[in-house]
Formats: C-alpha cells, structure tokens, sequence
C-alpha cells in the first residue's frame, strides 16, 4: 500500500504538516505486512499557487498511486479531488513514521469529507469572511460540524508538532532572507 503524507521537509523523521494542498513536500510511503519498505520524498509545485492548489496537489497524490494521504487538514476541494480518486483522506499530526504505521495497523480512522473551511490556505482578504462580523466564523454555520471535545494529552501533542513546525518554518525563513542578502 502506499501512502503519502503532507510534509514540511520531507521523510519519515519529519512531522505531517498540518495544511495539505500547500504543504511544501509530499512523503510517499511504501507499507507491505504493516512495515515501511521504501519512501521517497517529492517537492510540492503547487504551494505557491495563486489558487487551486489542494486540487493540484490532490492530483499529484492520486497520480502517485496514493492509496492513502495524511495531513492536519483537507479542504473541501482537495477532499473531493481524493473522495473521487478513491483516496482515503486522514486527518494526522505527529511524525511521518509513526502515523503511517499507526494507519497501516488500522489506529487511524479516514475521513469522508473536508476537516477544513473553504480558502483556509492564504485568503487574500477580499471577502467578508465566514462570521461577516458576529463572531461566528465557520462554527457558527449552518451545517458546520461540532468540533470533538478532546483530552489534555492530545492539545500538549499538537502544541508540540505546532511549536516544531513554527521552528522548521523560522529556520527556513531565515535561510531564505540569507539567500537573498
């Protein structure tokens, strides 16, 4: 089975980012007998996209031969994108390694639709927004779902991953404003 994941640098040491469809990286797993028998990790052409880039990077996935894809979040577009290339969508945080392998063992439940609103990547600001200024947001829509109450545990391990990956993106800024002094 081969399964990919949404990474900020890519590997299986690398945590799953918490965005996909502009994800710097994608990690293809390769799992037989529920063990990691090759990876490779692959650039994501679509994180600069003016707009559109959960469907082409859902595309990139499914023409990878995905099975599976692992990520903080999906979009309702790249959720349809994968619904109909027959491509599990999972909502995961944590190292690549260590997700992949909790899927592979069934601890990992897909989900049918989008774990996030519509333009959550980089609005541009030119719309109202989805609260249209009472404080409603995307919880507040009709039809939104209920976020599930979880524990003290799982909220210090997303603090971690998010602290890392605040860490991986300032060290990569950094790099970047080196490279253009």
């Amino acid at each position: 089975m081969r399964i990919a994941a949404a990474t900020t640098q890519g590997g299986l040491e690398d945590r799953v980012s918490p965005i996909f469809g502009r994800c710097p990286t994608l990690t293809l797993v390769e799992v037989e007998n529920r063990e990691i028998v090759s990876h490779e990790v692959i650039e994501n052409p679509y994180v600069s996209a003016m707009g559109g880039a959960g469907i082409q990077a859902a595309q990139l996935v499914i023409s990878k031969g995905a099975q599976a894809i692992l990520a903080g979040a999906f979009g309702p577009n790249a959720s349809n994108v994968f619904s109909q290339g027959g491509v599990q969508t999972v909502p995961a945080q944590g190292r690549v390694k260590e997700k992949v392998l909790e899927f592979a063992a069934g601890r990992l439940t897909p989900v049918p639709g989008p774990t996030a609103a519509t333009f959550t990547g980089r609005g541009r600001g030119t719309g109202r927004g989805m609260g249209m200024g009472r404080g409603l947001g995307w919880a507040g829509m009709p039809g939104s779902p209920t976020p599930a109450l979880e524990d003290l545990e799982t909220w210090t391990e997303q603090l971690r991953d998010l602290s890392q990956t605040l860490d991986e993106l300032s060290q990569r800024i950094e790099k970047l404003e080196g490279r253009l002094k």
